[in-house]
């Protein structure tokens, strides 16, 4: 037999259950919840009848949804025995009040007032991840809302976050809030702000976050074969070498060849603000990213820093090439008007990839005797 109480307890043990509570906050279908009481055996009935009499009162008192009952016969009873059969609840709300637990209460009321305030997008983050929202002011959960929606790729042109004239956001909000916005941009924008980093995303100025990836690729050019540097130290110190390789993904590292007197920087992703160190201009400089919206948006802003950057194997020959096997939907795409910064074939491309059913074809897909004869054919122009 189970008692109010101990149903309470297992409730309120749910409502720690991540999946539970947004399966049963957002999905009305969830509803009503039949919670089954075990039936008293005939040998309890039989000899422990004030037990028995104990449970059905505390099942009668019960005023939180409704309590199912049923006619059951018992060997050791003369008449029939109305026993409770199931606890059932109709909505989140009852649900909350049959844990009988103040922490419990406190955290639904919290996350019901966020919710009427924010987007509907973000309903599962807050309720999946209250951790982020719990212990932070609700006016600032709701602000990071309303932020969330008013940013979008490269909006920061080059301001550090701090700068950006955004109503109501002082200069710590980012600080103090920053993997809750982080959250809220991905879930706009498809993951694309973990992926690159804030700064990067939103064409920030890097105040420290964003560390770059530095490959020498003779082997001999600094004492170290790879090593990470923030991109504001890139802006002020000159890297060795003749030539520099730009590689949108870190993880494209594995197809890149020795190559004398050139290094190679990965990672940059949209953070390309460093690009405009005048030491560059003293380079053969070479971009190479995916061939999706992102990445020719990311080739535009690099040749606006640079205009004397070389563009490997980002063109339309190379998608048609290898994208019937390899290209795949990209999941959000950039602006719907080619950026400027391309030329007229990469703004064809940029426009064909926008209509494409399968417009994404990531770099790391290309063969690597491809990558290699690219990065050996410029360096030796």
């Amino acid at each position: 037999m189970k008692s109010p109480a101990e149903l309470a307890s297992r409730l309120a043990r749910q409502w720690q259950n991540a999946d539970l509570r947004e399966q049963r906050l957002l999905n009305a279908d969830t509803w009503p919840l039949r919670i089954p009481i075990s039936k008293p055996t005939g040998g309890t009935v039989r000899d422990n009848p004030g037990s028995v009499r104990q449970h059905l009162q505390r099942w009668r008192e019960i005023t939180v949804g409704k309590t199912q009952w049923q006619q059951v016969r018992f060997r050791s009873a003369n008449d029939n025995v109305e026993i409770p059969v199931a606890w059932v609840l109709a909505s989140p709300s009852e649900w909350i009040q049959a844990t009988g637990n103040s922490e419990v209460r406190r955290e639904y009321q919290r996350l019901s007032r966020l919710a009427a305030a924010l987007d509907e997008r973000f309903h599962s983050l807050i309720i999946r991840r209250r951790s982020l929202v719990l212990d932070k002011p609700e006016t600032d959960v709701i602000r990071c809302g309303k932020l969330a929606r008013q940013l979008s790729p490269g909006c920061a042109a080059g301001k550090p976050l701090r700068a950006l004239p955004l109503a109501g956001i002082d200069s710590k909000f980012f600080e103090r809030n920053r993997q809750l916005v982080v959250r809220m941009l991905d879930i706009l924008f498809d993951g694309q702000v973990s992926e690159t980093g804030l700064e990067a995303f939103l064409g920030a100025e890097d105040e420290g976050h964003h560390w770059l990836l530095v490959a020498d690729l003779e082997g001999g050019l600094t004492p170290f074969s790879q090593f990470r540097v923030r991109a504001s130290e890139l802006q002020k110190t000159p890297l060795p070498g003749q030539h520099l390789l730009l590689v949108e993904n870190e993880r494209c590292l594995h197809q890149l060849p020795h190559t004398p007197g050139t290094i190679a920087v990965l990672g940059s992703g949209l953070n390309l603000s460093w690009l405009k160190a005048s030491w560059l201009a003293e380079k053969n400089l070479a971009y190479w990213g995916d061939l999706d919206t992102w990445g020719l948006t990311m080739l535009a802003r690099a040749r606006n820093h640079q205009p004397h950057l070389t563009p490997l194997l980002m063109n339309q020959a190379v998608f048609e090439q290898f994208a019937k096997e390899n290209a795949v939907e990209e999941p959000q795409p950039a602006e719907s008007v080619a950026p400027t910064g391309l030329t007229t074939g990469e703004a064809e491309l940029y426009n064909a990839l926008l209509e494409a059913e399968r417009g994404r074809l990531e770099q790391e897909f290309l063969p690597e005797a491809l990558v290699q004869r690219a990065i050996g054919e410029w360096v030796g122009k």
